[in-house]
């Protein structure tokens, strides 16, 4: 599980920069990685972009952190999904650098990108969303990578702090959640219910919503806030016997769906109204399919593998042709970046070239210089040389970007089908295995 957090650079970006490039935090440099830029000349070359932006904003930079769980990453992993979680979230538009630091009992990334794209000249805009996407990437990258994860359930937007509270079972929803579970089954209607919350020693405010609070709680806490469950309409229904909204089947809405195994279901072992409506359920299912195979000719399960092969080789081959265009769309993109420097700088460093007091002209266009040297050796890493023309690297990523969204289409498509193919094939999956218990029915009626 990782933890993120970030905030502005508004003056020190070079000192940021110097101090999460620390080599006895980073095991000597080893583990720091930059995009776009040299961790060397970062401040240089992210002042530099930030020169040619109309809107500049107020910061010259942002520093988030990722935090892990002790134990749980290695410092090369760590670095690794660092590295995923910044080219995701910057979409390859931002300078920035990234180091993993080893010095604490926890491995954390710290990541430096610039307030301003070079791409477009525009400044970064942080809000509540952009951090949200952040911590929804950061959680998803951690789960791939096989790490826990804060597991969203139906407390929808549970900040990290409550999180933490609850598993530390100090959370006031978590302990109002626990009494309303607690006294509920004995209660023959709402008003009792809070009754006896207030017996607990809690208050209770009735407004637009129901609230309480504990004694030593400083604000109150909507019952609705508490998850879908916990609404006065899901109460009342709950105290009615009825099952909880979150147990209550999700509508198909036409669509179809896999069928349910309900001797391996533990809502159907609890339930005989679940059985009862996944059995009908499972009917309309089993017809649905069977009505799709005749509407679109396969006669036989050969024909129907052959089709979902042929649609998932088309999916993962289109995936394929679009991570390829993103990679050299953003190579590119930073040839151009380069490229800009490189051609507004040559000028002022052939007269550094031609200069009889080196010293003295370095002196007064220094970071210049070192931007020029440092864009130069760029464009060598990048294959870009001789320097392409402006105008054929548009062309070239207008040409991509009208391809992406040609195979993006194309993806959803044979995603869409390949997903309703594989739904069909696991029914009929079903349909043609004939229970274990029904097995030995049969047999035991034939000896």
């Amino acid at each position: 599980m990782a933890v993120t957090k970030t905030h502005p650079i508004k003056s020190t970006l070079k000192a940021a920069i110097d101090y999460i490039c620390n080599p006895e935090k980073t095991d000597g440099k080893l583990l720091v990685s930059s995009y776009g830029c040299a961790s060397e000349t970062a401040d240089i070359e992210f002042s530099w972009t930030r020169r040619h932006a109309i809107d500049k904003g107020t910061n010259l930079g942002r520093h988030l952190i990722q935090a892990f769980q002790p134990g749980e990453v290695t410092p090369e992993q760590a670095h690794e999904i660092g590295m995923e979680l910044a080219k995701e979230i910057l979409g390859g538009k931002y300078e920035f650098v990234l180091t993993t630091h080893i010095d604490k009992d926890h491995v954390h990334n710290h990541l430096i990108f610039n307030a301003v794209s070079f791409a477009d000249h525009k400044h970064y805009h942080s809000n509540k969303r952009s951090y949200h996407d952040i911590r929804r990437t950061s959680d998803r990258l951690c789960k791939e990578h096989g790490l826990s994860v804060i597991i969203p359930g139906q407390d929808k937007g549970k900040s990290y702090i409550e999180h933490q509270a609850t598993q530390n079972g100090t959370s006031y929803k978590a302990k109002l959640k626990a009494a309303i579970d607690r006294l509920l089954p004995a209660c023959s209607d709402l008003e009792e219910l809070l009754r006896r919350l207030q017996r607990e020693g809690y208050e209770i405010k009735r407004g637009k919503y129901i609230s309480a609070r504990a004694p030593d709680q400083e604000r109150f806490t909507r019952l609705k806030t508490l998850g879908v469950d916990y609404t006065e309409e899901a109460l009342a229904a709950r105290i009615a016997g009825r099952s909880r909204p979150s147990h209550q089947p999700k509508r198909q809405d036409g669509k179809i769906s896999l069928l349910i195994d309900i001797q391996n279901n533990i809502k159907a072992q609890q339930s005989a109204g679940f059985t009862h409506w996944a059995k009908l359920n499972n009917l309309k299912q089993a017809a649905k399919t069977m009505n799709f195979l005749t509407e679109h000719g396969i006669s036989n399960y050969g024909e129907l593998e052959s089709k979902l092969t042929a649609l998932s080789a088309r999916r993962e081959t289109s995936h394929a042709e679009i991570k390829r265009i993103e990679s050299r769309s953003g190579e590119l993109t930073l040839v151009m970046k380069h490229a800009g420097t490189y051609r507004q700088l040559k000028p002022l460093y052939d007269r550094y070239r031609k200069s009889n007091d080196k010293e003295k002209f370095l002196r007064g266009h220094e970071s210049e210089i070192i931007l020029f040297e440092a864009t130069t050796r760029e464009l060598k890493r990048l294959g870009a040389v001789p320097l392409p023309t402006t105008e054929s690297m548009k062309t070239e990523l207008a040409n991509l970007s009208a391809e992406k969204e040609r195979l993006l289409a194309e993806y959803k498509t044979a995603r869409t089908e390949a997903k309703e193919y594989e739904t069909f094939k696991q029914n009929v999956d079903a349909l043609l295995t004939v229970p274990k218990e029904q097995k030995q029915q049969r047999r035991h009626e034939l000896e």
